[in-house]
């Protein structure tokens, strides 16, 4: 059953400077760390400039409590905005479109790591696989004098400041195994991705892809099961490799393929109504898109003003069957996140955004976030407008951070009641700039 806009209420949490009168144990909740913010549960939140702010950095926010504390950001250049993290969270990466420069952190110190690696160009993905300070980064406007190619994955070394160019076509999304040995590589407008071994490039630009694949370094996969691959879930070895169809120009429907990491094959298909990003859960995999035409994609069920919607698709990975769907959202989703208590955020770019939050006139409001109950199947499409571009959530607290429209939202994921003035500005913690991702660095 869709709720609409009435259906959830956000935390009544506005950030005020209680923490800046008062001692940083206190404030944590009463558990002191040897960290310089002095917090047990932190997250940080890349805060980008704006017209009116002329720095950035990483922001520390109190997890226990949604505020911030008397301490400097943490370095991450003068606009940082895609954020990484590494598994046990020791390591954090983000991307900075000032100086084109992916800066890392080390979260247990709370400390820069080197001086930032500069790109040969913007970064569209980032992942830090290992405890390691290596991260993987793809490029794919990247163009490297001597060699005549357009996109690459490039191997970072942040203790140095060191890199290492792989040649990939228009390389846009770059997925880790849990070692980083194994990359797999998507492409746009491409019926084929490319596994990659990034310990055996040769530094400082590797060209394999490009001169003589397959070979240590690259093998380009091509398989008729594939239509537009955009992205993939890693588990041991196997990978759920997202097809996204027609949504994304490709001939053949939508699906997810299996893959193999071992033999390098494509094992099996499952049809899906669009996938663009997905989550797995124990054997259920969560795979959302929005299907590129009338009537897949119709709002049906929902009062909106939106005339095209998106779907989530509930797999049952041991069947290999479509056990559920639910209407969503529309626009490229690329965000989803599973509370303790069963609910599923889900957030995209580029969606019908309908009314304006910060000048309401009693009509609808409605962005790119979507709320999926797991329990009773239900959906929540709340009021807020903007880019869904980062989302966490904690199992300690039942709260869910949402950075959409470029502010850091707090949802209180047990409500079915919104208030009545839920975002003027309650529900927000007030970040000074344009918050574009958010990121907890502790186990909680």
């Amino acid at each position: 059953m869709f709720l609409g806009a009435s259906g959830l209420t956000k935390s009544v949490l506005m950030v005020v400077g209680l923490c800046a009168a008062l001692n940083l144990v206190a404030c944590s909740g009463g558990k002191s760390t040897s960290t310089k913010s002095g917090l047990p549960h932190r997250v940080l939140a890349s805060q980008g400039v704006t017209a009116t702010l002329t720095f950035g950095g990483l922001v520390i926010v109190n997890g226990d409590n949604d505020t911030l504390p008397r301490i400097a950001p943490l370095a991450g250049g003068g606009s940082p905005g895609l954020m990484a993290i590494s598994p046990n969270r020791n390591l954090a990466a983000t991307f900075d479109s000032s100086s084109n420069s992916v800066f890392a952190v080390n979260t247990t110190q709370e400390t820069s790591i080197g001086n930032g690696v500069r790109l040969l160009a913007p970064a569209t993905s980032i992942v830090v696989p290992t405890a390691t300070p290596t991260g993987f980064v793809a490029v794919p406007t990247a163009v490297v004098n001597g060699f005549a190619f357009l996109g690459a994955v490039e191997a970072l070394d942040f203790s140095t400041g060191g890199a290492t160019a792989i040649a990939v076509t228009n390389a846009q999304t770059v997925v880790s195994n849990s070692t980083g040995t194994q990359l797999l590589v998507f492409s746009p407008d491409t019926d084929m991705f490319t596994v990659l071994s990034p310990g055996a490039a040769a530094p400082p630009v590797d060209t394999s892809c490009y001169t003589n694949p397959p070979n240590a370094v690259c093998t380009i996969i091509q398989d008729s099961r594939l239509s537009r691959p955009v992205n993939a879930i890693i588990n041991g070895t196997t990978a759920y490799i997202l097809n996204c169809g027609a949504q994304c120009g490709g001939t053949w429907p939508a699906s997810v393929a299996l893959f193999d990491l071992g033999s390098l094959t494509v094992t099996q298909t499952i049809p899906v109504d669009a996938a663009t990003m997905a989550l797995l859960n124990g054997s259920t995999l969560y795979v959302v898109g929005t299907p590129a035409t009338a009537p897949a994609n119709a709002c049906t069920g929902q009062t909106t003003g939106a005339t095209t919607c998106g779907r989530l698709d509930i797999v049952d990975l041991a069947s290999g069957t479509v056990t559920g769907t639910a209407v969503i959202t529309d626009g490229y989703h690329i965000r989803m996140d599973l509370t303790t208590n069963d609910r599923l955020f889900i957030g995209s770019r580029n969606c019908t955004n309908i009314g304006n939050v910060n000048n309401p006139t009693g009509g609808e409001i409605r962005g790119c976030l979507s709320i999926y109950n797991t329990s009773d199947g239900s959906v929540i499409i709340p009021p807020d407008n903007g880019d869904v571009t980062g989302l966490q959530g904690f199992t300690t607290r039942t709260v869910e951070y949402v950075a959409e429209g470029g502010q850091l939202r707090v949802y209180d994921t047990t409500k079915d009641i919104l208030l009545i003035n839920d975002f003027l500005p309650l529900g927000t913690i007030d970040i000074v700039g344009f918050v574009s991702d958010v990121k907890a660095i502790d186990f909680f």
